[in-house]
């Protein structure tokens, strides 16, 4: 999807989805810290105008973002800086529509005021993100809303293009031939982890999976390649809910990050001339 463009600068992208549930229950998981970790990443949220949205992409990687409309459960909006130095403010609406038959559309719009594309690529790069995890958000809804989360965020990298990258990572995990609905289980050598896939498939710069896990504890596994540049970013995100989750983490964390530094190391910065 292109940028929308207004006549008075205003550029915009928006990103919707369908998900079961209330506009509470719905909101609960867009709009509160424990709701945002269940299915995207580790966030803290200040829920009132005037409060702070942070959301902890790694170490030194926070996003913060300023609060500037709060009307529970159909809306809210912040600001933030996340698009660089010397960017334009970045403003991200949320908002819920309850929709017949227990369903909500969750719909997210960011927008900026310049007078130049110079901004374009950045605004369509965080667009291009949301898809997947509104995959991750559909699944948590349906099977584990409310449910207590403790996640394991993982982050690699892998040479060459998307393709290749997904390549490693899908045969790594003998996924390579997987379908919808298929059981599963990571081979040997692998750290522990088993279930049904849900789906598989390739989003707008990314090839993905995500499995509805049984074992180490319910759960969703979201494995994706994304490319960035003359490289692939692997993301290998594990979200278990219940009483049985954050002893899973604690257990099994230390096996995946080895893993994954073995897998996908993280690039060696350049030495200084």
């Amino acid at each position: 999807m292109s940028v929308i463009k207004d006549p008075s600068g205003k550029r915009s992208v928006q990103v919707e989805v369908e998900v079961p549930g209330t506009p509470e229950e719905v909101w609960a998981a867009i709009a509160t810290g424990p709701g945002v970790s269940s299915w995207f990443m580790p966030a803290d949220v200040d829920s009132h105008m005037g409060g702070t949205v942070t959301t902890h992409f790694g170490p030194g990687m926070d996003s913060v973002a300023k609060v500037t409309a709060w009307d529970p459960p159909h809306r809210f909006a912040a600001e933030s800086g996340d698009l660089g130095p010397n960017a334009p403010t970045l403003a991200t609406e949320w908002v819920v529509e309850a929709r017949a038959g227990g369903t909500c559309v969750v719909r997210v719009v960011h927008s900026l005021f310049a007078d130049k594309d110079d901004w374009d690529d950045q605004l369509t790069g965080v667009e291009s993100g949301w898809p997947t995890f509104f995959r991750v958000l559909r699944m948590y809804l349906t099977h584990f809303s409310g449910r207590p989360c403790s996640a394991i965020h993982l982050v690699g990298f892998a040479p060459g293009p998307t393709s290749e990258g997904w390549k490693v990572l899908s045969d790594s995990l003998g996924l390579g031939a997987a379908t919808a609905g298929q059981r599963w289980t990571a081979p040997q050598g692998s750290p522990r982890l088993s279930g049904i896939v849900d789906q598989t498939g390739e989003g707008k710069n990314n090839h993905f999976a995500l499995v509805h896990v049984e074992q180490p504890a319910p759960g969703i596994a979201s494995l994706i390649s994304a490319g960035m540049g003359d490289q692939s970013c692997i993301q290998v995100t594990l979200y278990f809910y219940g009483e049985q989750a954050a002893g899973a983490v604690t257990a099994d964390e230390p096996a995946w990050h080895a893993w994954m530094a073995k897998k996908f190391p993280m690039p060696t910065p350049a030495a200084n001339a």
